[in-house]
């Protein structure tokens, strides 16, 4: 029996102690906030309850996977499937219910974008359906090993490389495919799903729509903080012990334990670090490598989110919305050259459970620069920005102004202060670039003993691949 210390309890971590201590290691993990889940956030107030983070769980068959790994599905997870999965607004005016029924999605797409448009998107996620069955294997289910993975794939499968378009962007395979700019413009909104640009961002990103299109998007009844809240649970079913309020400062190298804020120390067998990598390989466990190596990524965008308790309920709000901007570029230079969105794309989640009755809550959030290269503390900058926002849904169609009861605004420098994540970036790094993915950290750290998950490291960010990388460590330690 191995003895194992977990840095975090997001997500990330809690699978990888539930996985580990279903394999028989002894498992402790040590959490610096009173609250697990990490970016999987949770906020109450008055009756009114938020998610933080994710608003929405894709690929929920790797949540089944975890669980019954370790010892079944949680009664306490009820899933519910959404449709619309999307209300689109676009630039023009024109609205877009996005379902994964394809026969229904098509129809949609015709009758909003005019005929031809759901052959066009029909024949994209063809191609996108073979990136995903190219890619899963190789770059989202199991270690990576750098440019070796390509060229692995190269030799083995040299089909499958010619369907990856490695040389390709989203938004050139969005072009090669989609002929209405609105289709294009819902497209390009995939890659920000990874914190990324879609005219920098590879073509194997198709696989994200693909999946969604295939398997739908769900919400979890109660809120998505209810998954953290269930590992949890599993973790301490499992034998994990679970120290809340108790912030690392330190791990060995190697990585024989850790060493606490308060000057104690853990010894372990194995570290795993479900924190930003940026962070980890800067102060945590300084390694020049892996922070030169890091240096050459661009750090993904961030967040702008503001909290909405509003009187009254809404007759016809979907569980989710997005509403497009007149000029999508002018956004993503603006949040990549560390500038506020005068006119950004505005994402609203609108749960039915999360406010009391004749209520909403709203959860709302716009693409933003990280803080550092951007002064999200300086004086006006956050109440000026929120009225901003909020005007820009007016703008609309989607006035709640005269609703608002209070507002909690989050920023990329709060995001920093709760999470560690450097400047806020949600994902770390990006996948903007060729490369992107081959420099993004990997799951077994050149620091011997140490391993990494979380949406910082490989796969990447969103709760699916997450939950990936936890089982993909777990599978790298092995059994004890």
């Amino acid at each position: 029996m191995s003895r194992v210390v977990v840095v975090g309890a997001g997500v990330g971590g809690l699978a990888a102690a539930c996985r580990l201590a279903a394999g028989r290691h002894r498992v402790t993990v040590l959490e610096a906030a009173e609250q697990v889940g990490g970016k999987l956030g949770s906020y109450e107030r008055a009756g009114f309850r938020f998610d933080t983070g994710p608003s929405l769980l894709t690929m929920p068959e790797v949540f089944r996977d975890l669980f019954t790994a370790t010892g079944g599905w949680p009664a306490s997870l009820v899933l519910q499937r959404l449709d619309p999965l999307i209300r689109h607004r676009f630039a023009d005016g024109t609205w877009l219910d996005s379902t994964d029924d394809l026969a229904e999605m098509t129809d949609r797409l015709d009758a909003a974008l005019g005929a031809g448009a759901g052959a066009d998107w029909r024949a994209f996620l063809e191609r996108a359906g073979r990136i995903w069955e190219a890619s899963r294997g190789p770059f989202l289910e199991s270690p990576l090993h750098g440019p070796r993975t390509l060229a692995s794939l190269a030799l083995r499968h040299p089909g499958d490389l010619a369907t990856l378009a490695p040389g390709r962007t989203l938004r050139a395979l969005g072009r090669r495919y989609l002929r209405d700019a609105r289709l294009r413009v819902l497209l390009d909104r995939y890659a920000t799903y990874t914190g990324s640009d879609p005219r920098l961002a590879p073509a194997a990103l198709a696989a994200i729509p693909y999946v969604e299109q295939q398997q739908g998007a769900w919400y979890v009844e109660g809120g998505l903080h209810r998954i953290a809240e269930a590992l949890l649970e599993r973790a301490l079913d499992l034998g994990v012990e679970v120290r809340l309020g108790t912030p690392v400062s330190r791990i060995l190298d190697p990585a024989t334990g850790v060493v606490l804020a308060d000057g104690g120390q853990l010894r372990a067998d194995i570290v795993v670090a479900n924190t930003d990598a940026a962070h980890l390989y800067g102060d945590l466990v300084p390694h020049r490598g892996a922070s030169r190596r890091l240096a050459r990524t661009i750090p993904s965008l961030s967040g702008f989110v503001l909290l909405l308790a509003l009187r009254g309920r809404s007759t016809d709000q979907a569980h989710h919305t997005v509403l497009f901007p007149a000029d999508y570029d002018a956004e993503l230079d603006a949040v990549f050259g560390s500038q506020l969105v005068e006119d950004p794309t505005v994402y609203v989640s609108a749960p039915p459970d999360g406010a009391p009755d004749g209520h909403e809550a709203w959860f709302v959030l716009v693409n933003a620069p990280r803080q550092g290269p951007f002064d999200w503390r300086a004086s006006g900058v956050t109440e000026g920005y929120a009225d901003r926002v909020l005007q820009v849904m007016a703008e609309r169609g989607l006035d709640v102004r005269d609703r608002l009861l209070w507002r909690e605004v989050r920023t990329p420098a709060d995001l920093e202060d709760r999470t560690g994540s450097v400047g806020g970036a949600i994902y770390g790094s990006s996948s903007n670039g060729a490369r992107a993915a081959f420099l993004r950290p990997a799951n077994r750290s050149p620091v011997p003993g140490l391993f990494l998950v979380g949406g910082s490291s490989h796969p990447g960010g969103g709760l699916p691949l997450v939950a990936l990388s936890a089982r993909i460590v777990s599978e790298l330690v092995g059994p004890a």
